[in-house]
């Protein structure tokens, strides 16, 4: 655990949160900032900054738990959402604020504004698609 990580200090039990499920991996809570009505985060225990420093298998338990969340979410006798977004900002260039790496699970809500203010930043548009080939060569491992 970082000293000076709040989702450290949270899994610690030095800060409250609101609990929603924990596992031997995972810890999952209420987002204090919500995007909408249910936003919860899935933490792992263990200390990672981001996206590319979590261990496998954290990350593994992170999207389980995040997907079992996420199935509550839509359920009728959960919150009944429309939907759902499961974000991850790695890097402060992609919004991360807090350097210890999380999922947000974001249920979402049609036309229902009082439940759910969150949009997205972008409006995707159409690729060049003469590029798409180059640049999947520089993604590949």
């Amino acid at each position: 655990m970082a000293e000076d990580c709040v989702f450290c200090a949270i899994v610690a039990g030095r800060i409250p949160s609101t609990k929603v499920a924990e596992d031997e991996r995972t810890f999952a809570f209420m987002d204090i900032n919500p995007g909408s009505e249910g936003h919860a985060l899935v933490i792992p225990k263990e200390h990672a900054p981001d996206l590319l420093s979590i261990p496998a298998e954290d990350l593994a338990a992170c999207a389980l738990m995040g997907q079992r969340i996420a199935q509550r979410a839509v359920a009728a006798d959960g919150l009944g959402a429309d939907g759902v977004n499961l974000v991850n900002s790695c890097g402060a260039a992609a919004w991360q604020t807090v350097f210890h790496f999380h999922l947000h699970v974001i249920p979402r809500y049609a036309g229902q504004p009082g439940r759910d203010s969150l949009q997205l930043p972008w409006t995707p548009a159409p690729a060049d698609v003469t590029t798409l080939p180059a640049l999947a060569d520089r993604l590949r491992p």
